[in-house]
């Protein structure tokens, strides 16, 4: 059984997540405890990081070093809203700042 050292509250739902880096470099949460039906295998690389990687076609199994996670996505109980910054409202629009003048002519 993994250790809880790296378990975190989710903001959303309160459930218990980890947090991983996948392949392309993104943060991405799964539930804290293994699920034999997840779709994500996770491992520990060298330095201690929880590494995940989703389940394909051309590689469907786990392999030794690692254990099946289920996303946090699939199964939080009140998911935040779409959109990239996560805010209820959208933003109000600044003013835009004149660039400064650089000496120019036309």
């Amino acid at each position: 059984m993994p250790s809880d050292h790296d378990v975190v509250g989710c903001t959303s739902c309160g459930q218990r997540i980890r947090w991983t880096i996948t392949a392309a470099g993104r943060r991405q949460a799964v539930n804290a405890e293994p699920d034999p039906l997840g779709n994500l295998a996770a491992y520990r690389d060298g330095v201690g990081t929880l590494r995940s990687r989703g389940l394909s076609a051309e590689r469907p199994d786990v392999e030794s070093y690692e254990r099946r996670y289920m996303p946090h996505a699939a199964t939080c109980k009140s998911p935040p809203r779409p959109g990239r910054s996560g805010r209820g409202v959208p933003r109000e629009r600044s003013v835009i700042r004149p660039v400064r003048w650089q000496g120019w002519t036309r």
